[in-house]
């Protein structure tokens, strides 16, 4: 197999975490976001939507959006499970994972662009700008690149996005008060779903995961981060990777 991904992306390293859980080897081929290099005709054929990640299980066989190939990888290989057992509760867990990227990932977006690739879009001349706007596939995403190349999110903005975002740890708090994952005794891929958000907040806005604020969000973050998995799959910070690439 081989995941095509970004190290910053939310989605792609749900991925990389489901895959380093499974022990599953696979080829790793980094996709460069700042040069659009996801919306490639290369990188599209694999993913009409042109966002990451991409899993190329063999030539010509291909699957995109991180829920449906953390899904996968754990219908090929079960052991460990990432689902619960139960089918209501897996179907409780998959509008979960859904409501993390309805409501929770358009705001993360905003503060992770605004960072990583904000710097890049804004010095793109106006034909450059719109050569790159016409390869991307979703209005959505049109949007978004034109925002940041052009109409830079403000202060506000990013504060509303962050106060939005933090409505994640106020819904697990709830959900974490009768075990010790958030569909049980198990951890599953709801779990995965939640863990980029998570440690973007402990980067952004550390005080909403200290135990007076959210106590069993921040056990839970602690037992996460303790699992070999959690390494392996490589969640750095934001600022330590843009740090190093603005030395490379």
């Amino acid at each position: 197999m081989k995941l095509f991904h970004g190290w910053l992306s939310s989605a792609s390293r749900r991925v990389r975490l489901c895959l380093a859980e499974k022990g599953m080897p696979y080829e790793s081929v980094a996709i460069d976001m700042g040069r659009q290099e996801h919306h490639s005709p290369q990188f599209l054929a694999m993913n009409p939507n042109g966002v990451v990640p991409a899993l190329e299980l063999a030539p010509g066989r291909f699957l995109h959006e991180s829920s449906t190939i953390c899904e996968y990888l754990d219908e090929i290989q079960p052991t460990p499970p990432l689902r619960p057992d139960d089918p209501y509760a897996r179907a409780c867990m998959r509008n979960f994972v859904r409501w993390t990227d309805e409501h929770c990932l358009p705001h993360l977006l905003i503060l992770n662009w605004s960072l990583a690739l904000q710097p890049t879009a804004s010095q793109w001349s106006d034909d450059e700008l719109q050569a790159r706007l016409a390869r991307i596939p979703t209005a959505e995403r049109r949007e978004a690149w034109l925002r940041i190349a052009r109409r830079p999110y403000t202060e506000g903005e990013k504060a509303a996005a962050l106060a939005k975002l933090l409505r994640l740890p106020d819904r697990m708090e709830e959900m974490l008060a009768q075990a010790p994952w958030l569909f049980g005794e198990r951890y599953t891929l709801a779990d995965i779903a939640a863990v980029p958000f998570i440690a973007r907040i402990a980067e952004l806005a550390p005080q909403a995961l200290d135990a007076d604020a959210h106590p069993r969000v921040q056990a839970w973050w602690h037992a996460v981060q303790q699992r070999p998995a959690f390494t392996q799959a490589r969640l750095e910070r934001f600022d330590t990777v843009l740090k190093a690439r603005a030395a490379a």
